[in-house]
């Protein structure tokens, strides 16, 4: 009976020693999250965002069915892969009429920009005379010393504190409305001019007018008329992230894609495509992969109304929520049928975008590109540089001193004869002949080039998850 006990024993011993010896899972490298990422894969996803466009008017525009549809099944996906999915909603404004938003100036119209989208004029204009404060920003009520704008327009600056503050300011000295000198430059309006949510603060008419205007306004003491008929209205939009379990959440990669189409096009390859690369690599990167850095995918709302997803949430996320965020990877329109293959370029070695100036691009963002187009290469593709800008979801990233990186197939430019015998295909057609139409449907996304580009986004998720270190790394943050 001794005997049985010890055998016994023995047995459970072995057994618990077996399950504490097991090995770990063995971590994923780029090149193996790359062969994960196929294109039966990918188009399991764009065959759903298909039928989904089929069934909603031919379109996935943010704030229709579609789009929530989208987002759905985005979000659904992710879950059954074991992510926490959050679906952040924000307000956003949706223009409903243009209007003609402009000064009349001793008969002289000129344009300027409704800064009070929620408020306009009466049928017809508003007419004042024109004042400014004794000190130019028109922060404070004290500001405006001894002028008496009542009944008036309050000429200010952009400078000093927000478009909300010069308002109340004025407002309670009495002014009718406020007139914002701003000539914006590359980055736009002085930063803390026009804060989060700065549109459901302002309660009277302000319009944003440049040089030109301010300098007419100058020469006379006459009234002037002020026409503010632009209309819109506030919608809740959201956009879809998820973070992986594992890895550092202090030391984040974070990859995205805009989930909403064009209006009236079901948008498959703008930007479907990039939707099914990033969402089958989080598929096949799973929910805990053993990996050294987190890894967070984020499917953009309301890109087509201003990069409104992608700019509303850089805004929220903080000091400490930025300083976690290592790297961002923008995707967008990577099947297209003309294709070209382009890389942001990170090293500015390309022709520069005057828009963003060389010292502006975040460090690290170089070697984002050397590791996206050092893959094309050896995929058989060689990349370009595209131009950075200030009209894409990295823009927020990019201004907010984070390193950014991304691959596009092109759009509406047309191919050059040079690009064709680089890359194939016609040359004085547009890289994407369908881009934002009502055609842009599931043939209109190469699969050949799909095949290239998303393992091309699994590839750099992958690398970086594993380490933000080396030459082709990015600097410690925070």
């Amino acid at each position: 009976m001794k005997a049985v006990l010890i055998a016994a024993t023995l047995l459970v011993v072995a057994g618990c020693s077996s399950q504490t010896t097991a090995p770990a899972p063995a971590a994923l490298s780029g090149r193996d999250l790359a062969d994960k990422v196929t294109a039966d894969g990918m188009y399991v996803h764009l065959e759903k965002l298909a039928d989904i466009a089929a069934a909603n008017g031919n379109s996935r525009v943010d704030g229709t069915p579609g789009f929530d549809a989208s987002a759905d099944y985005v979000a659904q996906t992710l879950r059954d892969k074991g992510f926490d999915v959050e679906m952040p909603e924000f307000d956003r404004l949706a223009m409903t009429s243009p209007g003609r938003p402009n000064l009349v100036v001793s008969g002289r119209s000129l344009p300027v920009t409704q800064a009070s989208p929620l408020v306009s004029t009466p049928a017809g204009g508003l007419s004042a005379v024109t004042l400014r404060p004794q000190k130019a920003a028109g922060c404070a009520a004290g500001d405006y010393g001894s002028v008496d704008v009542r009944g008036a327009f309050a000429i200010v600056d952009d400078k000093g504190c927000s478009v909300v503050d010069k308002q109340n300011a004025a407002v309670v000295r009495g002014a009718v409305g406020v007139l914002v000198v701003s000539d914006p430059d590359a980055d736009g309006s002085p930063a803390g001019l026009f804060t989060p949510g700065y549109y459901q603060q302002l309660t009277s008419p302000v319009a944003v007018i440049d040089e030109t205007a301010d300098a007419a306004l100058r020469r006379t003491t006459a009234d002037v008329r002020l026409t503010l008929d632009a209309k819109s209205t506030v919608v809740k939009s959201r956009n879809v992230v998820a973070q992986t379990k594992s890895g550092d959440p202090h030391n984040v990669v974070v990859a995205g894609a805009h989930l909403d189409s064009a209006p009236e096009s079901p948008g498959l390859n703008d930007n479907g495509s990039g939707v099914a690369a990033v969402l089958e690599t989080a598929v096949q990167l799973g929910s805990s992969p053993t990996v050294t850095n987190a890894v967070r995918f984020v499917f953009w709302g309301a890109q087509q109304t201003g990069l409104q997803g992608s700019s509303k949430y850089v805004a929220g996320l903080g000091g400490t929520g930025l300083d976690d965020v290592a790297l961002y990877l923008d995707f967008d329109l990577l099947g297209s049928t003309n294709a070209g293959y382009f890389t942001l370029d990170g090293d500015q070695s390309g022709q520069p975008n005057p828009d963003v100036p060389a010292a502006r691009v975040p460090a690290g963002s170089a070697g984002l590109e050397r590791t996206l187009a050092g893959y094309l290469n050896l995929a058989g593709v060689r990349p370009a540089d595209l131009p950075l800008g200030l009209a894409s979801d990295y823009s927020a990233f990019l201004r907010a001193g984070i390193p950014i990186g991304g691959i596009t197939t092109g759009s509406s430019q047309r191919k050059t004869a040079t690009q064709a015998r680089l890359w194939g295909g016609r040359a004085g057609v547009a890289f994407d002949p369908n881009y934002q139409r009502r055609s842009d449907t599931i043939a209109n996304v190469d699969r050949a080039t799909l095949a290239v580009t998303g393992p091309a986004v699994a590839f750099a998720v992958g690398t970086y998850a594993q380490s933000t270190e080396g030459p082709n790394g990015v600097p410690a943050r925070g």
